[in-house]
């Protein structure tokens, strides 16, 4: 018996005998492949972005579980599965990250005591989280311990729960704690003037946060501390100096001061003027801003005097320090500086500038964060990015939707043979997010085109194309199947060769197979069908001895399966009749629908004059019925043809094939009577 494993990118074969003979690494091998799938690369974790990694060529298992405890244990260097881990203290860090107070002195562990350090991890993790000891603690503390048994064994704990009355030990470090800010740097803190910095406690455990400013004088007074509600655990810590002078800033953590505290502060000079400040850039634009781009604005305070530059980034949910911020001073001019910024969410967002303590000119201002630009769901088509078909003085277009892919234009760029940009024109069409575009090329070879979306270049951009020659071809093609069809419908289109002999070629390149047929008229033209199976772009190529005719490959667009059936769309009428139709004489057909269904279904007729390939102008009217009467005067001899389309898709029959011919003019009539007289013959003209 012969065991078939099929996981998604995997595929294990396996014999019973392999299992029976103890053949270690095809066990391991498939062991190994459904730990992967069902353990590490289904669930979805705490933190994690589906998109991110549901998207093709998202990040792998092992980046998102290696991404995952990064996150979980920051203060942790860890950048492998194997040697990052055998001192035991990135375990620990894990699982108190995993159930604060469960390991809480693990930063105190002694590395040189590795061995100690992972049976007292593993043993914790086992017992209270309930993550099964995979690898022994003298597996872990080996440098040579196996990456794939560490990667199972620790892909255990992002879903770990706590179990009830585990002893944990809340703990708090107040060596653990950062502070950074304005209201702390040794300058620059104006008397008079409102300022403020950040305490961080994300590191130090469960604590208490207080703050006091004392004065050159010694006096002591309460600083507003205020909880952020974020991840990090931020406080913002709020004073307003009243004179001038050092002062100090002491900064306790339940109790005790955290490092650096207390802090120096020279107080200097009187507040500025905030009205003279002046602020501007895309950052503070009431449009523009994405989420997950950077986006900046610049700070003026020349003339302003003396002051600070605080920057607060209230988000949607109201908060105010999830937006990642920089505010840097501009090298050249002390008085200039810009704040960098990446707005998390999309939706409205305050951008509130203070200087001195209190609001600059229209603080503050409002911005709405578009969503994010997606470069994934942006998609080129068209003959100008075929690798063949187009040829020099081609008009060579194509288009660019960006349906779905957020705010954003696309950015295009066509390199000819000699390494030169060629002209692209791009139109913007009426329903904001296709762009019609073309470009000409006037010499033969390889051109290239780029066409980028949110400075990222798009799906199977650059595209190559191979520009030919010039050619002179009468071959004509023309037909509903070259502009688009539905999928389960014949897509129909007709060569007219005009006389021009050769080898007639076809093919029809897309997402999915398309099977050809092709039908001789008679006449010197062919009606071509091809089914397509797939929705999407197609390319039809229609040949000449192996050369594209002009205007080929056409691109026609494919859509899925529609509640209408145009099949059982039916037209009648001598305008319709292969022969009898005269030159200058109004002609008509009826159009019948009822029985396609479907509801605003576009119903497009035309008839063209296969002379000089040009449309007659034709009358359509609707009967509200679900009937369409047309008439149509031909004014030239010959053979036309009659195109109807119902939704895209051509009706039954179509196209028709007429051919229009002269009528008798009595004024040009010749009429005689002839007799015979003596053997003889004679004719009398009249």
């Amino acid at each position: 018996m012969v065991i078939f494993f099929f996981i998604p990118c995997y595929l294990l074969f396996i014999d019973s005998i392999d299992v029976v003979d103890g053949k270690v690494k095809l066990i391991c091998g498939v062991m190994w492949t459904l730990i992967l799938h069902y353990s590490i690369s289904m669930p979805m974790w705490e933190g994690e972005d589906e998109s991110m990694y549901k998207e093709k060529g998202g990040p792998s298992p092992k980046q998102r579980l290696l991404a995952w405890i990064q996150n979980k244990v920051p203060d942790v260097p860890i950048n492998n599965f194997t040697s990052d881990w055998n001192n035991g203290v990135a375990l620990g860090a894990l699982v108190d990250a995993c159930a604060p107070g469960l390991c809480p002195d693990w930063d105190k562990w002694k590395p040189n005591e590795s061995l100690k350090n992972v049976q007292k991890a593993m043993s914790t993790a086992e017992e209270f989280l309930g993550v099964a000891p995979l690898v022994t603690a003298e597996e872990m503390v080996n440098p040579k311990v196996d990456e794939l048994s560490m990667m199972t064994f620790l892909s255990q704990f992002p879903n770990a729960k706590l179990k009830e009355n585990a002893p944990t030990k809340p703990r708090h470090n107040p060596k653990r704690v950062r502070c950074y800010g304005p209201g702390i740097q040794k300058t620059g803190v104006t008397n008079g003037a409102k300022t403020n910095f950040t305490v961080e406690t994300f590191s130090a455990g469960d604590g208490e946060v207080q703050v006091f400013l004392e004065d050159p004088k010694g006096k002591q007074t309460p600083v507003d501390v205020k909880f952020n509600d974020d991840e990090a655990k931020t406080y913002t810590c709020t004073y307003t100096p009243k004179m001038e002078g050092k002062h100090k800033v002491i900064v306790k953590y339940s109790g005790t001061e955290v490092p650096k505290s207390p802090f120096e502060v020279e107080v200097k000079g009187n507040p500025g003027d905030p009205s003279k400040v002046k602020c501007e850039g895309p950052g503070l634009k009431p449009k523009g801003p994405q989420v997950g781009k950077q986006t900046y604005f610049d700070v003026d305070t020349n003339g302003a005097g003396i002051g600070q530059v605080e920057v607060v980034i209230t988000d949607p949910n109201g908060k105010t320090n999830s937006v990642p911020m920089r505010l840097r001073q501009d090298g050249e001019d002390e008085k200039k500086y810009r704040c960098e910024y990446v707005p998390q969410l999309q939706g409205p967002h305050q951008v509130a500038v203070n200087f001195a303590g209190k609001p600059v000119p229209q603080s503050p201002f409002k911005t709405t964060v578009a969503p994010p630009c997606d470069p994934r769901k942006v998609r080129a088509f068209g003959r100008g990015l075929q690798p063949i078909g187009v040829r020099v003085n081609d008009i060579a277009d194509f288009r660019v939707t960006t349906e779905g892919a957020g705010p954003g234009t696309p950015k295009i760029k066509v390199i000819g043979p000699e390494g030169k940009e060629v002209k692209c024109n791009i139109l913007k069409a009426k329903d904001g997010f296709t762009y019609n575009c073309d470009y000409k090329p006037l010499k033969e070879g390889k051109y290239v085109v780029e066409v980028s979306f949110g400075d990222q270049e798009i799906f199977q951009s650059p595209f190559e194309v191979q520009v030919g020659p010039l050619i002179d071809s009468k071959v004509v093609a023309y037909g509903p199947g070259l502009k688009g069809g539905i999928v389960g419908y014949p897509a129909k289109f007709t060569v007219d060769t005009n006389g021009e002999t050769g080898t007639l070629g076809f093919s029809v390149e897309g997402p999915s197979y398309a099977k050809i047929e092709c039908n001789d008229n008679g006449d010197g033209s062919a009606e071509v069908i091809y089914h397509p199976t797939a929705p999407g772009e197609y390319a039809v190529h229609i040949t000449v001895d192996g050369e594209d005719i002009p205007k080929s490959p056409y691109c026609p667009i494919i859509v899925a399966k529609t509640d209408f059936k145009p099949e059982l769309v039916t037209a009648t009428g001598p305008g319709l009749n292969p022969k009898g139709v005269v030159i200058a004489q109004p002609t008509e057909f009826t159009v019948d629908t009822r029985k396609a269904g479907g509801k605003n279904i576009p119903m497009e007729i035309s008839v063209m004059d296969n002379t000089d390939y040009r449309e007659v102008e034709t009358k359509i009217t609707d009967n509200k019925d679900g009937t369409y009467k047309v008439k149509y005067t031909p004014d030239k001899l010959g053979k036309h043809t009659v195109q109807i389309n119902y939704g895209g898709q051509a009706v039954a029959k179509s196209p028709y094939r007429v051919e229009v011919g002269g009528v008798a003019d009595p004024s040009k009539v010749c009429r005689f009577v002839g007799f015979l007289l003596n053997s003889n013959f004679f004719c009398l003209n009249y």
